[in-house]
């Protein structure tokens, strides 16, 4: 969909060109491993060991891949800047589960930002919200849920009102642009 990208440095060295189709599916995968190695021995699969426990992964065709753009991300504009710890993070996400809800926004009203996890077309959802810092300006930067799928840990947000938002992790070399929905607005 071309909505959300990743950029991480590794310092492990990856024999091989391969095609992950659910990211967030493979690192999970990995987690239910203790100490897990990575074995490259098939042109279309890895193993993953550790623990007493085999996963098989299979490798998904490039082609259906859709790859970064060749020219670094940059954003156009830095409108909204804010903090958001990793028990926040997770907060929201087990907010969105436990309600069902599949929107989180990024609310400026002059004086806090909060972010809200709701369901935006309707106004008696349920709602769960986490305040995250300062601001003079008003915003409604609206997210999907499924869109956040990202590595726990703390990032500094930056947002381009005009079409993107930059989470850096601020533990790794990791950074993931994550589009704004259209209905998004600024001011």
């Amino acid at each position: 969909m071309k909505n959300i990208f990743a950029e991480a440095t590794i310092t492990e060295e990856i024999p091989r060109t391969f095609g992950i189709y659910d990211l967030n599916q493979f690192l999970q995968g990995i987690s239910l491993h203790s100490d897990p190695e990575l074995c490259f021995k098939s042109d279309n699969h890895l193993l993953i060991r550790g623990g007493g426990n085999t996963t098989k992964y299979y490798f998904t065709d490039p082609s259906v891949i859709v790859s970064p753009p060749e020219k670094t991300i940059s954003l156009p504009t830095e409108d909204v800047c804010f903090n958001l710890s990793s028990d926040q993070l997770t907060q929201l996400i087990k907010a969105a589960a436990v309600y069902g809800l599949e929107d989180i926004s990024a609310i400026g009203n002059g004086s806090e930002i909060s972010l809200l996890v709701r369901d935006k077309e309707n106004p008696t959802s349920n709602e769960f919200s986490i305040n995250v810092g300062q601001t003079e300006s008003e915003f409604v930067f609206n997210f999907k849920v499924e869109n956040m799928k990202i590595m726990p840990g703390k990032y500094e947000v930056v947002v381009s009102a005009p079409n993107m938002a930059r989470f850096s992790n601020t533990a790794f070399d990791l950074v993931y642009y994550i589009a704004l929905e259209p209905d998004s607005t600024f001011g």
